[in-house]
């Protein structure tokens, strides 16, 4: 392998803006990297994910457009 060529892999410090924070590896030139979300306040995550009632968008399309019978 040639010298001098790979990134410095170095251990950084992730901050979430909900106040967790882990460690983690990286090739960042930086100590620390700041998130707006991470797993522990992601909704998907949590159980807190708000399912959306796509029935009426859908109906509003048909509505719309109508839905053409086969030939």
């Amino acid at each position: 392998m040639k010298a001098d060529i790979h990134p410095n892999y170095q251990e950084i410090t992730v901050t979430c803006s909900c106040g967790n924070s882990f460690k983690t590896k990286s090739a960042m030139s930086k100590p620390a990297l700041s998130v707006e979300v991470c797993s522990e306040c992601h909704p998907f995550y949590t159980g807190t994910q708000k399912i959306v009632d796509t029935a009426g968008r859908i109906d509003k399309f048909r509505q719309k457009y109508g839905s053409k019978a086969a030939a």
